[in-house]
Formats: structure tokens, C-alpha cells, sequence
């Protein structure tokens, strides 16, 4: 006899028995909760609102019923929305993966359904061969592909954040891009998680560890929203490596060395005819000149230490 297939919010279970799930069943009582406050909440106000209006230009019970059913249908908006939105999270943090697996399928459906079988596989070999043979090329590519990793490597490291803290919901990651020295992605918090839990602890750390990389610093993106902040993920040093300058090129071999560097400066052996060369010769014999004697009158210390002759 088969075993019934136990489901649970937004996920199912294989043959083992084993639940998977995409949404955990806490988090999507939660929303269920929310959503359902946000529709009661939605239905009175748009209702009332809506009913009060209307009860202006129809028949007062014409008007309250319609205000009814405008907030139960908005209502019911805002309620799958909710509920919804731990799955369209899902889809936001995919997304990237999700348009490239699009293009890719039907891309290579197009090519199929245009060209003989040895066309698309030129063109392949074109789309794909190029950018590996190229170095620039190859390189931007994977610094790209750095930043998808990256931003699922946050998302794993914040949820750790939370499950060990239990407070606050997971933050939204925003775009990424590449840097010279690694990636740099913008997230924004939610409430329970703020720039402060981020650097103390040393939880930067543990996001240079969960992505793999170097160092991780992380920042304020914005003056005005303290929830919006920026990560910037170190892989490696570009200032460390030597850098191949043009400008010797441009300096000329055949200048003298005493010749001026440019028009109208001295050069740097002075030739001054008006001013008579005098050597300066000292001898064992020639005595030293001092300086002379302060002649202000100080007061004596008592310990008779006179600072006039130190003078």
C-alpha cells in the first residue's frame, strides 16, 4: 500500500518520507496571520471609506454594499500578496537564474527552429567559444557569475543570522555588480537586523567565510534610510600587483643631466657671476665664536641655577 504524500505549506515530500519544503511552515503561518489581519483591516476601512462616498451619488444601502465588496476585493489583494510574498521572494532571489534558463531554452528553440542542425551548433560554438577564448571576456563573465553566487551566499549567511538571533525576518538582497576587487552587493534590512548586528560579534567575518572570500566590509549605502546598506566583498588585491605605466615611454634618453626640466627654470647647476665664490676654511686654532651673553636680568633660583648661562 502506497503512502499518502504528506504536504505541507508550499512544499511536498518524495518517496523517502522526507519533507521538502520551499517556504517553512512556521514562517507561512505567520504570513497567514498577517494576511488575514491585513484583509479585515482593508475590508473595514476601504469599506467604510468607499460606502460613504458612494452613499453620496446611490441609494444609501446601494452605496454600503458596494463599499463592501470594493474592500473585500481589494481585501483579498493585499491577502494573496502576503501570503504570497515568501514565495515571490524566492523568485526575486532566482531571478537573475531564472531570465538566463528562459533565454538559454527558448533562445536555443529560435536557433533550432531557424537554422539546420550545423548552424546551431556553430552559433553555439560562437556564443560559448568566444567568451572562453577571449581573456577580458572570460574574465568579466565569471566576475558576473561571482555576484549570483555571491548574493545566494548572503541570503544562506542571513538566514543563519536569524535562525541563531530569533528575531527579525531575512533582508532583501538587491542587485550586485562586479568590482576590481570583488563584488559589491546592496542590501536592504528588515526590521530586526541593523548595520550595528552586522559589525559587532564578528559577524563580518562570518560573511567573508560564507562567501568565500578575503575580507567583507560593510556600510551605509544611503543618508536617508538606515535599512539600505552596501557590502563590499574583497577576493583579491589590485593594488598589490604591478601596474605597466606608459609614461617612461614618453621621456626622452638624450637630455643632459644638469639640463633644466623645463623652459625658463635654472638648471640645477647655478652659474650666479655677480656673486663672488668665497670658501670657508676652519681651522684648529680659529676660535669658535660664541653667542653672546642674554642681557636681560633674570631672577636667580635659590639653588643658585642661573638659566642665563645655558644661554
Amino acid at each position: 500500500m502506497s503512502k499518502s504524500s504528506q504536504r505541507s505549506p508550499f512544499g511536498w515530500s518524495n518517496r523517502g518520507g522526507n519533507t521538502v519544503t520551499v517556504i517553512e511552515a512556521p514562517i507561512a503561518r505567520s504570513y497567514r496571520r498577517r494576511a488575514t489581519i491585513a484583509f479585515w483591516v482593508t475590508l473595514g476601512v476601504v469599506g467604510l471609506l468607499a460606502g460613504t462616498v458612494a452613499s453620496h451619488y446611490l441609494h444609501p444601502i446601494v452605496g454600503a454594499l458596494l463599499g463592501v465588496v470594493l474592500g473585500a476585493l481589494l481585501g483579498a489583494v493585499v491577502f494573496a500578496l502576503i501570503v504570497a510574498w515568501p514565495v515571490l521572494r524566492v523568485f526575486w532571489h532566482w531571478l537573475p537564474e531564472i531570465v538566463l534558463g528562459l533565454v538559454a531554452v527558448y533562445g536555443w528553440n529560435m536557433v533550432m527552429q531557424s537554422t539546420p542542425l550545423w548552424g546551431s551548433l556553430l552559433v553555439v560554438a560562437l556564443v560559448v567559444g568566444l567568451p572562453a577564448a577571449i581573456g577580458p571576456v572570460r574574465r568579466r563573465v565569471m566576475a558576473w557569475a561571482w555576484c549570483l553566487v555571491v548574493r545566494h551566499r548572503l541570503r544562506l549567511c542571513f538566514a543563519a543570522f536569524i535562525a541563531t538571533n530569533r528575531h527579525g525576518s531575512l533582508p532583501l538582497i538587491l542587485p550586485a555588480k562586479p568590482t576590481p576587487a570583488g563584488e559589491r552587493v546592496w542590501v536592504w534590512l528588515r526590521p530586526g537586523l541593523s548595520l550595528r548586528d552586522l559589525e559587532q560579534d564578528g559577524q563580518v567575518q562570518k560573511l567573508a567565510v560564507a562567501c568565500w572570500a578575503n575580507e567583507v566590509r560593510v556600510m551605509r549605502a544611503s543618508r536617508k534610510y538606515a535599512a539600505l546598506i552596501r557590502i563590499d566583498i574583497t577576493r583579491r588585491e589590485p593594488l598589490a600587483h604591478k601596474v605597466v605605466s606608459p609614461l617612461p615611454d614618453y621621456v626622452p634618453t638624450d637630455i643632459p643631466a644638469n639640463a633644466p626640466t623645463s623652459p625658463g627654470m635654472p638648471s640645477v647647476g647655478l652659474d650666479l657671476p655677480d656673486v663672488p665664490d668665497e670658501s670657508v676654511t676652519t681651522t684648529a686654532d680659529t676660535p669658535r665664536p660664541r653667542k653672546p651673553r642674554n642681557t636681560h636680568t633674570t631672577t636667580e633660583s635659590p639653588n643658585g641655577f642661573d638659566p642665563s648661562d645655558y644661554a
